[in-house]
């Protein structure tokens, strides 16, 4: 059946080819596209249901800030809507884009590594919903509340489109969700005997010039508040690995 084959595991091989590995690699990467297109359809029948959620943030403060957001382009509500569905989808199939890259590497860990794989997939998927739930209702109300208020110092009212906002919210959320993924990361490094602690705890200052280039590119602006809003929880995730 296709769906027993889609989730069955590959066979352990002494010797592959490079070709085989490039075929189990296309074969894991059609899986991980089919998983997140099934969860992007089936997101996109609740597209206005999920606008009004990611829009709540932003009117969490005062419920008039709403008027803020324009539509300013013709496709706009359809465009919107895909890029909700995307991020959304991302999100529910999160689960089994972390056990088809579990299935891929199976073939090439231990017996004692394999034991660790589920609790890994079941670990990195909740650190992963925790990310995105920290960052919807913590970090992204008050960083949207930060650039309100401090365009209105300057004198302006913010108009924002209706693109950029769901573009930045929505990329906030998964990028937190993700950087939420260090410590499974990080443990299971240490677990594999890959990195030892004691190297973890000496290489302090690298590390943070590592997260806060990678929140640099996770995060959908390249502020300094943005920034810190990504790199200082990052830091601690590192701290509580260890």
């Amino acid at each position: 059946m296709l769906w027993k084959k889609l989730f069955e595991f590959r066979e352990a091989a002494e010797e592959k080819s490079f070709v085989g590995h490039l075929e189990d690699l296309r074969g894991t990467i059609l899986r991980i596209l089919l998983a997140v297109g099934i969860g992007m359809t089936a997101c996109f029948f609740f597209r206005m249901e999920l606008a009004d959620i990611i829009q709540r943030p932003l009117v969490a403060m005062d419920p008039s800030r709403s008027a803020c957001l324009q539509s300013i382009g013709v496709p706009d509500s359809l465009m919107v809507s895909l890029q909700i569905s995307f991020y959304a989808g991302l999100v529910v199939s999160f689960p089994f884009v972390l056990y088809f890259l579990g299935l891929y590497i199976v073939p090439a860990l231990k017996d004692t590594e394999k034991k660790l794989l589920f609790p890994a997939i079941a670990a990195g998927s909740l650190l992963f919903i925790g990310g995105s739930s920290f960052a919807y209702f913590v970090v992204l109300p008050m960083a949207l509340d930060f650039f309100f208020q401090d365009a209105q110092k300057m004198n302006w009212y913010p108009m924002w489109t209706v693109r950029e906002y769901y573009a930045f919210s929505t990329q906030f959320i998964v990028a937190f969700g993700l950087s939420f993924e260090l410590p499974i990361a990080i443990v299971l490094l240490v677990k594999l005997g890959l990195v030892r602690v004691e190297k973890l705890r000496q290489s302090r200052a690298f590390a943070v010039v590592a997260i806060f280039f990678f929140a640099a590119v996770i995060t959908p602006t390249q502020d300094a508040f943005t920034l810190l809003l990504m790199g200082g929880p990052m830091f601690l995730l590192y701290e509580a690995s260890i």
